[in-house]
């Protein structure tokens, strides 16, 4: 069987062959074969043969890879297109980081999964004090995808807030902050970092709040404390069922414990990813994810006592600068187990609590 498929490729001295060979198949056949594959498999494929080029241009091929609302997003984000685009042009364009909201958001479909990705500015973010040189600044940078990022020298309430309403489709989506303690700059040539003006940031943790469609509401609390790299902070995920209709979301990050200052921060965007990039990013170093701890009222704590057998604590050292989610149902504790059971300061059946 492997000599019958090299010979696919084989022609001897450049005469012809009467054995059959790739181009020999139907362009039909090659579409049905490809569109199984990944975008950038079958534009590599593309390039092996006529049959397989005019094949990757079969509209049904890229409508399989572009997203079930595809029509509302094109109309979104491209305002007018040709009737007659193909709909490889269509993801091609789709794919490429498109501006909206008076160039302060970008849009674009992930090339390989077809994922819908956002990033909002810090421009297009309301900052408490932006206009006052004394605590803020616009620095340009190429590290941005916007080439200008928010850099905070020193403010006693620090607050960003941002909303976005888009159509996005169906599934689940993560909202990060993109920070960077520490001054961006560049030298000899390459990124440079100056944290001479970082302070305030280990004293008290910086809250990160969601809110979604549904009054659905999120929180956690997490320590900014490495300098010198770019991170993504996690703000909370939200899902998406219906994709014919905006879903809108509102966020927030703040520090406003004003017994003491915070700065040197660099604040570049909030991206919004699908979910499964998460572990991208984990195996990449870019996020930062401590492990969460729930917040619950008295009367949940009593109730986890009384009716699970739960033993409750107060947070020890250990986990002093963790995230601290809020939740409020009885499905949090399951969560909670699952994801603190690896560690071994959480003993069966022994919860921390804050």
């Amino acid at each position: 069987m492997g000599a019958s498929f090299s010979a696919l490729f084989i022609v001897q001295d450049g005469a012809s062959s009467s054995s059959p060979c790739l181009g020999d198949l139907p362009e039909s056949c090659v579409a049905s074969i490809i569109q199984h594959l990944d975008p950038p498999e079958i534009c590599k494929l593309a390039k092996l043969n006529r049959a397989f080029s005019a094949a990757s241009w079969a509209d049904f091929v890229w409508e399989s890879k572009l997203p079930p609302n595809y029509h509302i997003l094109v109309h979104k984000i491209l305002g007018f297109v040709p009737q007659n685009l193909g709909k490889r042009d269509i993801y091609t364009r789709l794919c490429r980081p498109n501006t909206f909201d008076g160039g302060a958001k970008k849009v674009w479909l992930h090339k390989s999964t077809g994922g819908v990705c956002m990033s909002i500015s810090s421009k297009g973010l309301q900052i408490t004090g932006i206009d006052d040189r004394r605590y803020w600044n616009h620095i340009p940078t190429n590290e941005s995808r916007f080439h200008s990022i928010a850099y905070l020298r020193q403010i006693w309430w620090f607050e960003v807030n941002g909303e976005v309403e888009f159509p996005f489709p169906v599934g689940t989506y993560s909202v990060f902050f993109r920070l960077q303690l520490g001054r961006a700059s560049r030298g000899f040539g390459r990124g440079i970092c100056d944290p001479k003006q970082v302070h305030g940031w280990d004293i008290k943790p910086v809250r990160f709040q969601l809110w979604t469609s549904g009054d659905k509401h999120s929180t956690c609390e997490c320590s900014l404390n490495e300098a010198g790299k770019w991170f993504h902070y996690h703000v909370g995920d939200f899902n998406v069922e219906n994709p014919d209709s905006s879903t809108k979301i509102k966020l927030s990050m703040t520090q406003i414990d004003c017994t003491h200052t915070k700065g040197g921060l660099c604040l570049d965007s909030v991206v919004i990813y699908p979910s499964a990039f998460r572990e991208r990013l984990k195996h990449k170093g870019f996020l930062s994810a401590p492990n969460p701890v729930v917040i619950c009222s008295t009367q949940f704590k009593e109730w986890l006592k009384s009716t699970n057998g739960f033993t409750v604590h107060q947070p020890t050292p250990i986990i002093k600068s963790m995230a601290v989610c809020t939740e409020y149902s009885a499905s949090a504790v399951v969560s909670l187990i699952n994801i603190c059971s690896s560690y071994s300061f959480f003993s069966q059946k022994n919860i921390y609590l804050k």
